[in-house]
């Protein structure tokens, strides 16, 4: 079975249950269906996705690894929705569907935002089974580490910060890291740090998710500047109008994918024995990659 197939299998089963779980949630409110609106925009669920490889990795039952994947899709959603309001990236379509600020309005739209956020945690701290006290906090503080100032919000200051600046291409990979890595961080690292694996092993998990959270924005931002809007589902080119530092307008096509190809080189070397026995995580990366021709 090819990548592209596994990842439609699982996002079909996962968009499933995500919508059953919400429907359980939520109530008839505007905030609700706003709520529900903003977290099923048509994505790929890469995210649960790499949760769902990782918790085959690391063994832990299925009931945890989608619980794991929805509280990050909740935040995943949470993010996307703040990113389009006219305070941050200001754009009026997300997957080709309008932003939800644009369905419901700003108030609504911020709200919904923090609901989600709120939810990731309620999942988390409520309905892993057979999960110990101190394991399940150790995964509720993680998750805090990976989105706060040290991670995804830093991340998004930093991009709001950096634009019409020429920044060089290591601050921009450091904002790219935290921006979009952190949250793949933990997808990746969390089913790991559940089944209380080795120091080690957690170790790996952590960088690839990084590794495969940077690529997957390196890819995302060419996309961006170069995809139609049917492509996309948002205004193409935006970034590069409202003068967003990007990798590949900094140092181009060519060297933002030798540093891609250079930091996959690396991982192999460092990770030969983890990937031998896991030659998915190298497809995994490998799709990412893909996105950037």
């Amino acid at each position: 079975m090819n990548l592209k197939t596994l990842i439609n299998g699982n996002k079909i089963q996962f968009d499933r249950k995500f919508k059953k779980l919400l429907k359980e949630k939520l109530n008839n409110s505007t905030l609700s269906k706003a709520i529900y609106y903003g977290s099923n925009n048509g994505g790929k669920r890469i995210r649960p996705f790499l949760v769902n490889q990782a918790s085959k990795i690391a063994k832990i039952n299925d009931n945890n690894s989608f619980i794991l994947g929805a509280s990050i899709e909740c935040i995943h959603s949470y993010s996307l929705i703040h990113d389009d309001l006219p305070c941050m990236d200001d754009d009026d379509y997300r997957r080709g569907k309008l932003s939800t600020h644009k369905k419901f309005n700003e108030a609504t739209a911020i709200l919904a935002g923090d609901s989600l956020h709120d939810l990731a945690y309620e999942l988390i701290s409520s309905s892993l089974k057979n999960v110990n006290f101190s394991t399940n906090l150790k995964v509720v503080n993680y998750l805090s580490l990976c989105l706060g100032h040290k991670g995804l919000a830093l991340g998004q200051s930093l991009d709001l910060e950096f634009e019409n600046k020429n920044i060089g291409k290591n601050k921009i990979l450091n904002m790219y890291l935290n921006k979009t890595g952190r949250l793949f961080e933990f997808c990746f690292a969390s089913p790991f740090i559940l089944a209380n694996c080795k120091a080690e092993k957690i170790k790996f998990a952590k960088e690839y998710g990084l590794l495969f959270g940077l690529i997957f924005q390196i890819a995302d931002d060419f996309i961006d500047e170069n995809g139609t809007f049917k492509k996309i589902g948002k205004t193409p080119g935006k970034d590069i109008k409202q003068g967003k530092s990007i990798l590949s307008k900094a140092v181009g096509k060519e060297e933002a994918l030798e540093i891609c190809n250079n930091k996959i080189k690396n991982f192999k070397k460092k990770y030969k024995n983890f990937l031998r026995s896991n030659g998915i995580l190298l497809n995994i990366l490998e799709y990412g990659l893909k996105r950037l021709y």
